[in-house]
């Protein structure tokens, strides 16, 4: 008898060793070849398993923003699925909606191995990856194929990145090609202006150059496709309202924040023991736990300057129902996570959804919507 964690096994084991690069791998391999295969009797069954297993429902979890239907508020941030092998499958995990990418309009590999490691004592993760993917034109026929196979059963979102061979003055036709190409495949997109993995990336967060990529998008998108903006925790806050501005002047969905901290201030992890080098002296950047109290004030920040105006996708440091909550209650409407679903494995994202509840109950509250941005102190 086949069991429907067997997928799992690899991705665990090579964790084990340390290696969770070649398990990402693994695991995505695997969810594509189960997508490519759904129609047959044992992949409708391993489906029906995963669904038993990690969705829960519950209509106060549900929301509809920018005309998209959310059945829970958790979704998977970019950064997991950059090729989209396993879109057609995210939504069978519990998700409420999932981004692909980070998506650059020139194929790239990234940048030299090792680029990814865990830090246990922290529950982080250090990245390098520098945004490996197999580029727009590809990633397109890709999800072609996803769609075909079965329409989108929830919200799926792209995030764009720059090419690492486009000069930074050229950024916006970089980011405006990649638009052209997945604007059928996907329900928003997000400009990721925040990756500290390409060299000069976050640069492009000062007002006058994404000004420029705001509005070279906002032209060819015609307000059809709801685009959000990605921002770093490391801003600070004049920062933050100027990118505030810009989205107000482009009339964007939202922000989400935050992305991975270049910060080691705090860390229990002294020496990357893959490498065997102080965590300062590697590069990349920070995701997990270390950075969940800046990324909820970000979000509060956000909050309090636009008057719930403006929508925000909280994700950093989500682990449980208790770090949910609080995203929530600081004004996130809907959130994203990565890191901790690798460390807490996939039913944590029904543990998160029945434990939302409970809070909603706790504080006798009708839907999640009212408790965004409430003041529990």
């Amino acid at each position: 008898m086949f069991n429907f964690a067997q997928p799992f096994y690899p991705f665990v084991l090579a964790l084990a060793r340390n290696n969770p690069e070649n398990a990402h791998k693994q695991l995505l391999k695997t969810l594509h070849s189960l997508d490519e295969n759904r129609e047959k009797i044992w992949g409708k069954w391993i489906l029906s398993n995963f669904e038993d297993s990690f969705c829960f429902e519950d209509d106060r979890l549900q929301q509809k923003l920018w005309g998209l239907t959310f059945k829970n508020p958790v979704g998977l941030a970019a950064g997991c699925d950059k090729d989209g092998l396993g879109a057609g499958i995210w939504d069978h995990f519990g998700f409420g909606f999932a981004e692909i990418g980070a998506v650059t309009l020139h194929a790239q590999p990234g940048n030299p191995k090792p680029r990814l490691f865990r830090l246990p004592q922290d529950k982080g993760a250090l990245n390098r990856l520098g945004a490996n993917n197999q580029g727009a034109e590809t990633i397109t026929q890709t999800l072609a194929q996803t769609w075909q196979r079965q329409p989108r059963q929830i919200p799926m979102g792209i995030n764009l990145c720059k090419s690492k061979i486009t000069p930074l003055d050229q950024a916006a036709t970089d980011y405006v090609g990649s638009f052209r190409h997945l604007v059928d495949y996907a329900d928003y997109f997000v400009v990721n202006v925040s990756s500290p993995n390409t060299p000069g990336l976050r640069s492009l967060q000062a007002g006058e150059q994404l000004n420029v990529i705001l509005h070279e998008l906002q032209g060819v998108n015609q307000q059809k496709k709801p685009l959000f903006v990605k921002i770093s925790p490391d801003l600070n806050w004049d920062a933050i309202k100027l990118i505030i501005d810009l989205a107000k002047t482009y009339e964007l969905a939202g922000i989400i924040a935050t992305n991975t901290t270049i910060k080691r201030e705090g860390l229990k992890t002294k020496i990357l023991a893959k490498t065997g080098n102080p965590i300062e002296e590697e590069a990349g950047g920070i995701s997990g736990k270390p950075v969940r109290k800046r990324s909820t004030e970000v979000i509060r920040f956000i909050y309090e300057e636009t008057q719930r105006s403006l929508p925000i996708i909280g994700v950093g440091g989500i682990f449980t129902a208790e770090d949910a909550w609080e995203k929530i209650t600081a004004g996130a409407s809907l959130l994203q996570l990565y890191t901790g679903w690798i460390y807490g494995g996939p039913w944590c994202i029904p543990n998160i959804a029945q434990g939302l509840i409970k809070q909603l109950d706790k504080y006798k509250l009708s839907h999640i919507s009212q408790a965004v941005g409430m003041d529990i102190n």
